[in-house]
């Protein structure tokens, strides 16, 4: 009997690392302007992350554009260039059985790391800090 997929399971280490030379061949890829769209020629375009699903066979890359607070027109820009990119990062995947179909997704984990950053800092968390620090330290022992 096959197993039914975990979608809440950790990523095995096969997963991890075929995600990890994707995102070095799309890098390189983008480094070296190998890509032909006028939006995406002036950009600096950061592959953070990616994701391969269990079968190795669908790869989500989430990228993010430096000084861009949009990434949207340049995530579309890549999934319409997808199949080119896709055929240049084969040579660097010659090991795998299957090259992985690349879809482009905009990495929205810096946002979330700035706004609980901004929480953290916000008056009210300080001033909570700031009482647990009196009661640990100069508060009496009832």
């Amino acid at each position: 009997m096959a197993r039914s997929p975990n979608p809440s399971k950790a990523p095995s280490q096969r997963q991890l690392s075929v995600g990890e030379k994707v995102r070095h061949a799309l890098t390189e890829i983008l480094q070296r302007g190998e890509l032909r769209d006028p939006l995406l020629e002036r950009a600096v375009v950061s592959v953070t992350e990616v994701r391969m699903t269990a079968d190795l066979k669908l790869a989500t890359a989430y990228v993010t554009v430096l000084g861009q607070e949009d990434c949207e027109p340049f995530v579309a820009a890549l999934n319409q260039n997808r199949k080119y990119l896709r055929g240049r990062a084969t040579p660097a995947l010659r090991q795998m059985k299957y090259m992985p179909d690349i879809r482009f997704r905009a990495d929205d984990s810096f946002d979330n790391f700035a706004r609980i950053d901004a929480i953290l800092r916000s008056p009210a968390v300080a001033r909570d800090l700031d009482d647990a620090d009196e009661d640990d330290t100069g508060g009496e022992q009832r």
